[in-house]
């Protein structure tokens, strides 16, 4: 465990280091995270008040709590690794990650954790704006936010490991671009982004409930907004043991298919 710490400890600084040096490319990509679920907050905060103050079980209080909490989860929890391993294999950068003594997922970890941990410097006075200006409809109980805590960590690894695992496909294609936009259009409707679970057609919900993007978004949201029973939270806790199984399950047979094909292009 010490080795490890210290390898994490060494990939944190080198990366965090690299960060500063987009600084521009960082304030992008937040503007873009950010903008999002503001965009959806306020489409149906006003579809909502064109219907009498309710859609569903969502007023527009609701909806702000909502998306202010769903934009802290998929900040927390999204990855880059998909747009990128094409690139790694095609030009042979994988080659130099294989020569390190540790498993190449260890870097793309610790890279990804360093990022969320500077953009949390903006994510959370961002939440905090938001919450002045759409008065949202959120409580916090300090078992709630326990239970919340648990659910962001697991989803996290959880969509790290599929999306790390999705990746892995550029083993056998030199673009993979058409996969992770379809992976990407799934999730936008699955995980509760453009809207709350509940409020999809039931067909949708059905495979929402089945597939991980509800379980790696939208449940973290829902359990801290308080709208889940205790069933309902174990389920969730379930579905996501379930789904991190699976996903390392699928990581180590993908991986060790892969690499023995792997051959760079640039290599």
């Amino acid at each position: 465990m010490k080795h490890y710490l210290e390898i994490y400890w060494a990939f944190f600084k080198t990366t965090i280091a690299v960060q500063f040096q987009y600084r521009a490319s960082m304030s992008i990509w937040m503007i873009g995270r950010v903008l999002e679920p503001v965009v959806y907050l306020v489409v149906w905060a006003t579809v909502a008040n064109a219907r009498g103050g309710m859609v569903g079980d969502y007023n527009p209080e609701d909806f702000a709590a909502y998306y202010i909490v769903l934009m802290i989860v998929n900040q927390f929890t999204f990855t880059w690794v998909m747009h990128e391993y094409d690139y790694r294999i095609r030009q042979g950068a994988l080659s130099v990650l294989l020569l390190k003594p540790v498993h190449p997922i260890h870097s793309d970890i610790a890279d990804n954790i360093s990022y969320k941990v500077l953009m949390s410097f903006i994510v959370f006075p961002t939440a905090i704006l938001l919450y002045i200006l759409f008065d949202p409809n959120l409580l916090f109980h300090l078992q709630t936010f326990a239970l919340f805590l648990c659910a962001l960590t697991i989803a996290f690894f959880m969509r790290f490991f599929i999306e790390w695992t999705l990746a892995l496909i550029a083993f056998w294609t030199t673009r993979n671009e058409a996969i992770n936009q379809m992976y990407f259009t799934l999730g936008l409707f699955l995980s509760g982004r453009i809207a709350p679970i509940e409020l999809l057609p039931n067909l949708v919900q059905q495979i929402a409930n089945i597939l991980p993007f509800r379980w790696a978004v939208a449940f973290p949201v829902e359990l801290m907004l308080g709208r889940l029973s205790n069933e309902q939270i174990w389920h969730g806790f379930t579905m996501q043991g379930m789904w991190l199984v699976i996903s390392l399950v699928l990581l180590k047979i993908v991986w060790r298919s892969g690499i023995k094909k792997y051959s760079a292009v640039g290599s």
